[in-house]
């Protein structure tokens, strides 16, 4: 896979830093000028899992986003939006350096589909950091299993700034409208929270801190949140695979559904479990602990709860948005701590 495609996963998944140049960019106002042709007219060519780039289905021809530049929180109607879509100054206008701001593009479906697929990974280093920080407090600062467990998940929360708890809450107060899909879809762009979304982020929030509490108490809470974190994440691949739709014609939700084929999701949930299974009978080889087979049973129930709550959200908004993909992550994460959780 390209390396662009995984400093695009990192930048939309995480606060962390994505190392070179983010995709799209264009180096400098001369080089603009120099080759307007280039930034007008691109060549369309395959990517690593085939296709042209462009937006099947119900919106043909249509590319989702405008330049922009990768950062940014939520739009003016309350969904989280690709960092691309961040207003930015008019062509020319002065940076705030003084200099005048360089042309940005939005990513290619291409390489927005394989972010997707990078998107475990990304969960892999966000887990990592949870775990640390659940280790740190609970057994070095000896907090208590249950401090421990909640700023181990407050720091998931950060990592991502919040994104996917937005999208959930957005998600729930859609679908508890029990409005027909284009109603439900205006209420998810609001920029306000109703009830159905802060009871069910509350509730998402107590479940993860309330399943990691009981499994660190078990001994296996940082291994329980690296794989919890990267369930969450898994989700994200399986619903950006081929045959779910956009539920609208822009925002993250058509950048990147329908990218990758089914195989893709797939062979990255065999190569999730198989490590998994091989880091248990590792740590149980070196460690002398026990076997943790409740580790591999927790990451396919959250990949099921996820693809439960796919189908229901596909059902009644007529496909996926930015919402409903942060939702999964955080379905899919509560599910994954809940399950670890059992003795």
């Amino acid at each position: 896979m390209r390396r662009d495609a995984l400093r695009l996963s990192i930048t939309l998944l995480s606060v962390l830093p994505a190392a070179g140049r983010r995709p799209g960019t264009v180096s400098s106002p001369a080089e603009n000028t120099k080759k307007p042709a280039e930034n007008t007219k691109k060549e369309v060519r395959p990517g690593l899992f085939g296709g042209t780039g462009r937006l099947p289905g119900r919106f043909p021809g249509r590319f989702p986003g405008r330049p922009g530049q990768p950062a940014g929180p939520a739009g003016p109607g309350g969904e989280a939006r690709p960092p691309w879509e961040v207003a930015e100054p008019p062509p020319g206008a002065a940076a705030p350096g003084g200099a005048p701001s360089p042309a940005l593009a939005a990513p290619d479906r291409e390489t927005a589909g394989e972010a997707m697929a990078w998107a475990p990974v990304v969960g892999l280093l966000l887990g990592v950091i949870a775990a640390a920080v659940l280790y740190v407090s609970g057994h070095l600062l000896h907090t208590g299993s249950l401090v421990a467990a909640a700023l181990s998940v407050g720091s998931l929360a950060v990592l991502s700034r919040a994104l996917h708890l937005d999208g959930l809450a957005d998600l729930a107060d859609g679908l508890g409208s029990r409005k027909p899909a284009a109603a439900a879809l205006d209420i998810m762009r609001r920029s306000d929270i109703g009830p159905f979304g802060v009871v069910t982020v509350v509730l998402t929030l107590l479940l993860q801190v309330a399943g990691l509490t009981q499994a660190d108490a078990a001994g296996r809470g940082p291994a329980a949140v690296i794989v919890a974190a990267v369930t969450g994440r898994l989700a994200i691949t399986w619903a950006c695979r081929q045959g779910v739709r956009a539920a609208r014609p822009e925002g993250l939700g058509a950048l990147v559904a329908g990218t990758l084929p089914p195989v893709v999701p797939a062979l990255i949930t065999a190569a999730v479990l198989a490590v998994t299974i091989g880091g248990i009978y590792l740590a149980a080889g070196v460690a002398a602990v026990p076997v943790e087979w409740i580790l591999p049973v927790a990451e396919a129930a959250g990949v099921l709860a996820a693809l439960a709550l796919a189908r229901h959200a596909v059902r009644r908004l007529g496909g996926v948005t930015g919402d409903v993909l942060g939702a999964l992550v955080e379905t899919a994460t509560a599910a994954c701590l809940v399950v670890t959780a059992m003795s």
